[in-house]
Protein backbone atom coordinates (compact mmCIF):
# COMPACT_ATOMS: atom_id res chain seq x y z
CA UNK A 1 0.00 0.00 0.00
CA UNK A 2 1.26 3.80 -1.16
CA UNK A 3 1.51 5.99 1.62
CA UNK A 4 -0.83 9.03 1.77
CA UNK A 5 0.11 12.16 1.61
CA UNK A 6 -0.59 12.74 5.46
CA UNK A 7 2.74 10.10 5.77
CA UNK A 8 4.94 12.31 4.24
CA UNK A 9 3.49 15.89 5.77
CA UNK A 10 4.80 15.22 8.96
CA UNK A 11 8.37 15.75 10.64
CA UNK A 12 11.10 15.06 8.25
CA UNK A 13 13.33 13.38 10.61
CA UNK A 14 10.33 11.00 11.65
CA UNK A 15 10.05 10.34 7.81
CA UNK A 16 13.41 10.02 7.22
CA UNK A 17 13.14 6.96 9.58
CA UNK A 18 10.01 5.27 9.25
CA UNK A 19 10.95 5.24 5.25
CA UNK A 20 13.59 2.48 6.57
CA UNK A 21 12.69 -0.95 5.41
CA UNK A 22 9.57 0.67 3.03
CA UNK A 23 9.98 -0.82 -0.55
CA UNK A 24 10.81 2.42 -3.79
CA UNK A 25 9.66 0.86 -6.68
CA UNK A 26 10.35 2.28 -9.89
CA UNK A 27 9.05 0.35 -12.73
CA UNK A 28 10.11 -2.67 -12.50
CA UNK A 29 12.93 -2.10 -10.03
CA UNK A 30 12.47 -2.11 -6.56
CA UNK A 31 14.54 -2.19 -3.39
CA UNK A 32 14.24 -2.05 0.89
CA UNK A 33 15.20 1.85 1.70
CA UNK A 34 18.36 0.82 4.34
CA UNK A 35 19.67 4.69 4.23
CA UNK A 36 18.13 8.00 4.19
CA UNK A 37 19.43 11.98 5.68
CA UNK A 38 17.07 14.91 6.67
CA UNK A 39 17.03 18.06 5.09
CA UNK A 40 15.06 20.54 7.12
CA UNK A 41 14.27 24.06 6.57
CA UNK A 42 16.17 27.20 5.25
CA UNK A 43 18.03 27.73 8.21
CA UNK A 44 19.89 24.04 7.33
CA UNK A 45 22.94 25.40 5.15
CA UNK A 46 23.49 21.99 4.02
CA UNK A 47 19.71 22.16 2.15
CA UNK A 48 19.11 23.53 -1.27
CA UNK A 49 16.13 25.73 0.33
CA UNK A 50 19.20 27.34 2.12
CA UNK A 51 20.96 28.12 -0.97
CA UNK A 52 19.48 27.44 -4.11
CA UNK A 53 16.88 29.59 -5.59
CA UNK A 54 13.18 28.68 -4.60
CA UNK A 55 12.65 28.23 -8.73
CA UNK A 56 15.20 25.45 -8.63
CA UNK A 57 14.61 23.69 -6.18
CA UNK A 58 10.47 24.26 -6.23
CA UNK A 59 9.43 20.76 -5.38
CA UNK A 60 11.16 21.70 -1.81
CA UNK A 61 8.54 24.50 -1.22
CA UNK A 62 5.40 22.59 -2.47
CA UNK A 63 3.32 19.67 -1.10
CA UNK A 64 4.82 16.74 0.98
CA UNK A 65 5.00 13.15 -1.33
CA UNK A 66 6.47 14.44 -4.59
CA UNK A 67 10.08 13.79 -5.32
CA UNK A 68 12.85 16.21 -5.57
CA UNK A 69 15.77 15.05 -7.90
CA UNK A 70 18.36 17.19 -8.87
CA UNK A 71 21.86 16.58 -10.83
CA UNK A 72 24.82 17.17 -8.54
CA UNK A 73 28.91 17.48 -9.21
CA UNK A 74 28.20 16.52 -13.46
CA UNK A 75 27.13 13.44 -13.23
CA UNK A 76 24.86 11.89 -10.16
CA UNK A 77 21.42 12.40 -9.74
CA UNK A 78 19.80 12.24 -6.45
CA UNK A 79 16.19 11.40 -5.36
CA UNK A 80 14.24 12.90 -2.50
CA UNK A 81 10.72 12.73 -0.88
CA UNK A 82 8.88 16.42 -0.09
CA UNK A 83 8.51 16.36 3.84
CA UNK A 84 6.27 18.88 6.31
CA UNK A 85 3.84 21.17 4.99
CA UNK A 86 4.27 23.65 1.90
CA UNK A 87 6.47 26.76 2.10
CA UNK A 88 8.69 24.90 4.63
CA UNK A 89 11.32 23.46 2.25
CA UNK A 90 11.91 20.17 3.27
CA UNK A 91 12.91 16.85 2.22
CA UNK A 92 14.02 13.38 2.65
CA UNK A 93 17.37 11.99 0.76
CA UNK A 94 17.23 8.26 -0.20
CA UNK A 95 20.51 7.04 0.41
CA UNK A 96 20.52 3.90 -0.39
CA UNK A 97 18.55 0.52 -1.40
CA UNK A 98 19.23 -3.07 -0.93
CA UNK A 99 17.99 -4.33 -4.10
CA UNK A 100 15.00 -6.73 -4.72
CA UNK A 101 13.56 -6.64 -8.41
CA UNK A 102 15.15 -5.64 -11.76
CA UNK A 103 19.07 -6.53 -10.07
CA UNK A 104 19.86 -8.09 -14.02
CA UNK A 105 19.18 -4.34 -15.41
CA UNK A 106 20.88 -2.58 -12.09
CA UNK A 107 23.83 -4.71 -13.09
CA UNK A 108 23.69 -3.32 -16.39
CA UNK A 109 22.77 0.36 -15.92
CA UNK A 110 25.64 0.49 -13.07
CA UNK A 111 28.34 -1.77 -14.74
CA UNK A 112 29.15 -4.01 -12.45
CA UNK A 113 28.54 -7.29 -11.21
CA UNK A 114 28.97 -6.79 -7.64
CA UNK A 115 25.32 -6.39 -5.83
CA UNK A 116 26.16 -4.84 -2.98
CA UNK A 117 28.10 -2.26 -4.79
CA UNK A 118 24.37 -1.20 -6.96
CA UNK A 119 22.53 0.85 -4.53
CA UNK A 120 25.04 1.80 -1.73
CA UNK A 121 25.01 5.52 -2.02
CA UNK A 122 22.27 7.73 -3.55
CA UNK A 123 23.95 8.72 -7.02
CA UNK A 124 24.34 5.00 -7.38
CA UNK A 125 20.81 4.35 -6.32
CA UNK A 126 19.69 6.80 -9.15
CA UNK A 127 21.91 5.01 -11.99
CA UNK A 128 20.74 1.63 -11.03
CA UNK A 129 16.84 2.37 -11.28
CA UNK A 130 17.48 4.75 -14.21
CA UNK A 131 16.04 8.02 -11.70
CA UNK A 132 16.96 10.77 -13.45
CA UNK A 133 15.40 14.76 -13.67
CA UNK A 134 12.41 13.66 -15.67
CA UNK A 135 11.58 12.01 -12.59
CA UNK A 136 11.49 15.33 -10.31
CA UNK A 137 7.92 16.58 -8.81
CA UNK A 138 5.97 13.84 -9.56
CA UNK A 139 3.43 12.75 -6.89
CA UNK A 140 4.81 9.36 -5.39
CA UNK A 141 1.10 9.37 -3.68
CA UNK A 142 -0.71 8.94 -6.84
CA UNK A 143 2.10 7.67 -9.52
CA UNK A 144 2.37 4.20 -11.02
CA UNK A 145 5.63 4.79 -12.04
CA UNK A 146 7.57 5.80 -8.56
CA UNK A 147 6.37 5.43 -5.05
CA UNK A 148 6.90 3.69 -1.78
CA UNK A 149 5.01 1.10 -0.17
CA UNK A 150 5.38 -1.22 2.79
CA UNK A 151 4.03 -3.98 1.53
CA UNK A 152 6.61 -6.59 2.30
CA UNK A 153 8.60 -4.08 4.21
CA UNK A 154 11.20 -4.92 6.44
CA UNK A 155 10.61 -5.23 10.04
CA UNK A 156 12.53 -5.80 13.11
CA UNK A 157 15.66 -4.07 12.72
CA UNK A 158 17.76 -1.55 14.32
CA UNK A 159 18.03 1.98 13.04
CA UNK A 160 21.89 3.45 13.65
CA UNK A 161 21.53 7.75 14.22
CA UNK A 162 24.42 9.40 12.54
CA UNK A 163 25.56 12.50 11.03
CA UNK A 164 24.96 13.48 7.22
CA UNK A 165 27.75 12.37 4.73
CA UNK A 166 29.36 14.61 2.56
CA UNK A 167 28.22 18.38 3.45
CA UNK A 168 31.74 19.52 4.94
CA UNK A 169 30.71 23.02 3.67
CA UNK A 170 27.43 23.19 5.93
CA UNK A 171 29.10 24.48 9.07
CA UNK A 172 27.59 24.05 12.37
CA UNK A 173 24.55 22.48 10.37
CA UNK A 174 27.07 19.43 9.19
CA UNK A 175 27.63 17.67 12.39
CA UNK A 176 23.21 17.14 12.56
CA UNK A 177 22.45 13.10 13.39
CA UNK A 178 19.86 13.30 10.70
CA UNK A 179 21.55 10.42 8.74
CA UNK A 180 19.68 7.29 9.45
CA UNK A 181 20.26 3.17 8.45
CA UNK A 182 19.73 -0.13 9.07
CA UNK A 183 21.85 -1.49 11.85
CA UNK A 184 24.21 -4.23 9.82
CA UNK A 185 22.68 -3.49 6.76
CA UNK A 186 25.22 -4.61 3.87
CA UNK A 187 23.56 -2.52 1.42
CA UNK A 188 24.42 1.43 2.98
CA UNK A 189 26.62 3.94 1.68
CA UNK A 190 28.96 4.44 4.34
CA UNK A 191 28.64 3.37 8.51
Amino acid sequence: MKHTRNFYSRDTKDVAKELLGMVLVHGYFSGYITETEAYIGTEDKASHASWRKKETCFPMWGPAGFTYVYFTYGMHHMLNIVTEQPELPAAVLIRSLEPVTGIDTMIKNRNTENVQNLTTGPGKLTQALGIDKSHNNIDITESDLIYITNEGALENFGIVTATRIGIDYAEEHKDKFWRYYIKDNPFVSRT
